[in-house]
């Protein structure tokens, strides 16, 4: 007997859906399109620019207490919730510090929370440098940079919408006084982990929320230098790899492979060792390392670190990456 045609056409239709592919959560999370604030790297310039401006940043001096007022006025513009940690330490050449930290909360009602980090002070010498190991140093990158593309992610959380995940801003005070280079080893107070990242050793047990914590962090040291390459940090391979293959694969989405480099390198001790071993917090480090030199490059801890490496793509890509990151966070 003859089907009718338009039973056959009925059946054509249920097979057709039948066999048609399903959507997946992963299909329909990656169709949805996320609006991206743009990063200024005119503007994260301008804020390194203007930290170097003060002087060096040195614990204890006028510029270091100015350039702190200045972050925490300016945090403070963009609709932060300002914490200000003051705390004492000593240097293994026994200099008591009058250090600061500065957390910066935004979105504070978000249970979910993400950490972004770098120091704001400079070191005290150039025990590098071929010419003067006294000798002051500007830290454009090693200092300025993380803080001026994190005053920019600032500055763009002000003015867009908000992400879905809560942002902390953490400036680490103290970092970079540590060990003159060469130096024999010198006996560490009580209680404390290395001479080096006084700042989230003290934030790591003395966090400024009683009970916080974050899904996890990322670290910004020396992001800011001309032909700047990232590669993946051994510490923040094994507390984070999955914050380091979303970091370096949103920045290959971006065009950014040049400069985050998908290899692995050795560890280094860095404010993140901290916060993942004392405060348990999964965090990364974005630094630089150059195959055949190591890590920093040689203008690090040398007076050749100046406005002059500072470069507006580097800033550019980093920042860039960030703020995709923040934003596609659920």
């Amino acid at each position: 007997m003859d089907v009718p045609a338009r039973f056959l056409i009925l059946l054509l239709l249920v097979g057709g859906v039948a066999c048609a592919p399903q959507k997946t959560k992963d299909d329909e999370i990656a169709s949805v399109k996320i609006n991206v604030p743009a990063f200024n790297s005119d503007s994260a310039y301008f804020f390194v620019e203007r930290q170097v401006k003060f002087g060096p940043r040195v614990p204890n001096s006028k510029p270091h207490r100015d350039a702190a007022a200045f972050l925490i006025n300016r945090l403070k513009s963009y609709g932060a919730v300002v914490v200000e940690q003051d705390f004492q330490a000593f240097t293994f050449d026994h200099q008591q510090l009058k250090l600061k930290n500065i957390i910066a909360s935004f979105f504070p009602e978000a249970t979910k929370r993400i950490v972004l980090a770098a120091h704001w002070d400079t070191r005290p010498f150039a025990d590098k440098d071929d010419k003067n190991k006294n000798a002051s140093l500007d830290g454009a990158n090693d200092g300025a940079s993380g803080v001026g593309v994190l005053l920019e992610i600032a500055r763009v959380l002000s003015v867009s919408e908000a992400p879905r995940v809560g942002i902390d801003i953490i400036l680490f005070d103290g970092e970079d006084w540590g060990e003159r280079e060469g130096m024999s080893a010198v006996e560490l107070p009580n209680g404390q982990e290395s001479w080096w990242c006084l700042g989230s050793q003290y934030w790591a047990n003395n966090k400024h929320k009683k009970g916080y914590s974050a899904q996890y962090g990322i670290l910004l040291d020396m992001v800011g230098a001309k032909r700047s390459q990232f590669y993946r940090e051994e510490v923040s391979l094994q507390f984070a790899a999955k914050t380091v293959e979303k970091v370096w694969d949103t920045a290959a989405q971006l065009g950014y492979s040049d400069y985050f480099v998908k290899q692995n390198v050795g560890a280094i001790t860095d404010d993140h060792v901290f916060i993942n071993q004392l405060a348990k917090i999964p965090m990364i480090d974005i630094v630089p390392y150059k195959a055949g030199i190591g890590f920093f490059g040689d203008y690090h801890h040398t007076a050749k670190d100046n406005l002059d490496l500072i470069s507006k793509e580097t800033l550019a890509a980093v920042g860039n990456t960030l703020l995709h990151v923040l934003y596609y966070e659920e």
